[in-house]
């Protein structure tokens, strides 16, 4: 049975942000990913014990998700997430940590680490399902239609996992279900896309992957799944290829959350990566 984790809070810049704090030693910075009801538990529940028996584990709530107040920036965007997440990790005294990014949260930390890697302090980088081109397909649209029913939420879950037991679990549907249903929570996801009458559609998905890989300078794994119908087949091995220090591991019978999916395999290769470039 996997452990419960109790959420503690802090105010950051008038902010409640709830996170996760277990374990002992060099920073682990969590970030989860961004389907509707994502938080750092749901994210990453199969995986924060193996990390804090080495690590000091650190998993915030994104910005508008989980239990961290539900705030939308319409000018900024996801600057403003970035910022708040920079002021989060000032506040909690955070100077230098291996970072691991889900899908969004990755998607972040990868643009972040390229371009403006003053913002986050890292030492080293685990992307899991992030990065390379992300079509706007069928799976993506069961994603971005979530109608807060069960039965959507349970299609959401048959997106990201490739097994179809995920999906088949009711009382796990219904936690992600419940989740998503939090006050403010469906209004904070959706509003990325909410445009004025006129004005084009505002999505990243089925556009060109521009991040400049390249110049991320910090030891890199990235982690996919071979049967992830939300990225392209082979990207993670296209990325480590331009990364200077990159490395991609790829699962079989895997979608879009390997760190859930084949967590055993997924934190040991995590912790061998870590063990190895980051201390």
């Amino acid at each position: 049975m996997t452990p419960l984790y109790r959420y503690r809070s802090v105010v950051v810049d008038d902010v409640r942000t709830a996170y996760i704090d277990v374990g002992e030693g060099p920073t682990v910075v969590l970030l989860h990913s961004g389907e509707y009801g994502a938080s750092a538990l749901l994210c990453w529940e199969h995986n924060i014990a193996a990390l804090a028996t080495r690590y000091r584990v650190l998993a915030p709530d994104w910005l508008g998700f989980g239990s961290t107040d539900k705030v939308f920036d319409f000018v900024s965007g996801r600057a403003r997430r970035i910022r708040h997440m920079r002021r989060f990790l000032e506040v909690m005294d955070v100077t230098s940590a291996a970072f691991i990014g889900s899908s969004m949260g990755g998607g972040v930390l990868s643009a972040v680490a390229a371009e403006h890697p003053v913002v986050f302090p890292v030492a080293a980088l685990v992307l899991s399902s992030a990065g390379g081109f992300a079509p706007d397909n069928a799976s993506r649209r069961a994603l971005l239609d979530y109608d807060c029913t069960v039965e959507s939420m349970r299609q959401i879950v048959s997106v990201i996992f490739h097994d179809p037991r995920w999906a088949s679990d009711d009382e796990y549907v219904l936690r992600r279900h419940a989740a998503s249903l939090e006050p403010g929570a469906w209004e904070a996801c959706s509003a990325p896309r909410l445009r004025r009458p006129g004005e084009p559609a505002r999505s990243s998905f089925g556009q060109p992957d521009r991040v400049p890989y390249e110049q991320i300078t910090v030891p890199t794994l990235l982690v996919a799944g071979a049967d992830d119908p939300l990225r392209e087949r082979g990207y993670a091995a296209q990325i480590a290829d331009r990364l200077p220090h990159g490395q991609a591991l790829v699962y079989s019978n895997c979608a879009h959350m390997p760190h859930i999916e084949h967590a055993q395999q997924w934190n040991e290769d995590v912790l061998a990566f870590l063990a190895k470039e980051y201390a």
